[in-house]
């Protein structure tokens, strides 16, 4: 993931920042509990598509 891209991507919903999980291929927005796809380089920033983070998801990214 590109850091210039990183630092201008926020949350669809919230507009808060993101955090990104490379092993995941994911972008996280830790006030909505929502992780965003990576979809082939390409983030997926769709409320439809992105999937709510379980508590202990949630509990790890503190």
């Amino acid at each position: 993931m590109d850091k210039k891209l990183l630092d201008i991507l926020a949350c669809p919903l919230c507009k808060s920042s993101l955090i990104y999980k490379k092993e995941q291929e994911e972008l996280i927005c830790k006030a909505d509990r929502l992780a965003f796809p990576i979809r082939d380089g390409i983030p997926v920033m769709l409320e439809d598509d992105a999937r709510k983070l379980t508590t202990e998801e949630y509990d790890a990214l503190k």
